[in-house]
Parts: structure tokens; sequence; C-alpha cells
């Protein structure tokens, strides 16, 4: 029986199907272990040392790994979220309703989802804060600091997109007044109020296109930009030094 065993690895081991699963043999050497980093993308992301001002807490207090946690965080209880509420302005706030009172740790989700969003908010800044503190924007990461800027009005877009899905009292009000400062925006004001809007006023238009923003393109946008993001910082040396 072992011998039938062994034979079936063995040729599980020479087939087509496992060299396209694992190119290179287990790694004994200095060179096959270089390759099995490089060619994995787990393992190439892990960086093979870590400078020492990195690894101290007071020098980045972990902000930058925090706003992802809470994105992730977001990403979890927002797809939990999904399953019982309705982009309608006939149901939103009647399904906001139901989630805390009759879905189960509906609730504690939806506080969880809210906290996060805030607390998300106040990291990236203090992110930013401290990036520019310590001049991480100079050469050669001022291509990063973009990016980081770019994420930082993200999330700013995901904090507001969200504000309206309850649909009660607060967010239609909340939205309409930043809506109508939106229209200020120079050269395409009144165009870019319009497509923000679906219309002229806050309605069924405005809460669909503010639902598909915040569960679909914004999210989607800011998990390409934190590719980028964590990209940079592995090919600029990693974690910036004290200046």
């Amino acid at each position: 029986m072992s011998g039938l065993v062994g034979s079936a690895v063995r040729a599980l081991k020479e087939s087509a199907v496992w060299r396209s699963l694992f190119r290179q043999p287990y790694p004994t050497t200095s060179r096959t272990r270089a390759l099995a980093v490089m060619n994995n993308v787990f393992l190439h992301l892990h960086p093979v040392r870590v400078k020492r001002h990195a690894v101290r807490y007071t020098y980045t207090f972990c902000l930058g790994g925090i706003s992802f946690f809470l994105f992730l965080a977001l990403t979890v209880t927002g797809l939990y979220l999904m399953f019982f509420y309705v982009p309608s302005v006939s149901r939103a706030y009647q399904d906001i309703q139901a989630i805390s009172a009759s879905v189960a740790f509906g609730d504690f989700v939806r506080n969880m989802h809210r906290w996060a969003a805030h607390l998300m908010v106040l990291t990236v800044f203090l992110h930013m804060m401290r990036v520019f503190y310590h001049g991480a924007y100079k050469p050669p990461r001022e291509f990063n600091w973009v990016v980081g800027v770019i994420l930082l009005f993200l999330t700013l877009g995901l904090s507001f997109t969200g504000y309206l899905l309850p649909w009660d009292q607060i967010a239609f009000w909340a939205v309409t007044v930043g809506s109508q400062m939106a229209t200020y925006v120079p050269l395409v004001s009144s165009e870019f109020g319009f497509i923000l809007l679906g219309g002229v006023a806050v309605g069924q238009e405005t809460l669909l296109r503010f639902y598909v923003l915040h569960v679909i393109a914004l999210p989607l946008i800011a998990a390409i930009f934190m590719i980028v993001h964590f990209w940079r910082i592995r090919k600029d040396g990693g974690i910036s030094g004290p200046v």
C-alpha cells in the first residue's frame, strides 16, 4: 500500500500540473531560496530585512497598518450589511432600522462599520501628517506621496458617499449642503453637480449613485492604489528613515 502511495506521489511530482504549480524545487540552497522569494508574490511582499527605526512603534505608530486594517474591517462589515440593505428612498431608512432591531448582530456590525469609517479618516490623516513631519515625501518617494494624497481623498469620498445611505434627515441635508459646495468646483461646476446628484436635487438617483460609488467604485479604486502604495514602499527601500 505504501509503495502505491509513493508511486502516485512521484508520478504527481513529475506531471505537468505539479510543475505548473511549483516551478522551483524545494529551496535548499541560497540560489533556490532567492528564486522562491522572487517568484512568490506573498514572500516578495515581505521584506528580507527591516530597518531598526521601522520596527520602533513610536516612529510610525503603525498608522498606515491601522488604516489598512480598518479598510479590511469596513469591507467585511460592509459586505454583511449589503445583504439587508436596498438603495431605495422608500426602503433605505426602514432597512437601516431593521438592521439595528431585527438582524442578528446587525446593530453591532453597523456601529463597527460606522466607527471604523470615522477612525479610518482620522488614522489616514494622522498618517499623512507623520509622513510629512518625517520628510518621507522627498525624493525618491515623491510618487508615493502623490499616491497617498489620492488615497486620502478616496477615504474622504468613501466617508461622504456612505453618509447618505441611511437616508435620514441628518444624512439628507448634510449631502445636500455638501453637493452644493461641490458645484463650486472651477470649470466643471454645473456638470459635476449634475453627475453627482443625478439631477438637480437629492433623490433616488443620488442615492443609487452614492451606493454604487460607496460599495463598488471607490473601494476598488482605493484597493488598486493601496497595492501601488505598498509596492512603492518596498521599491523605495522600506519605511523612510529619520530626517
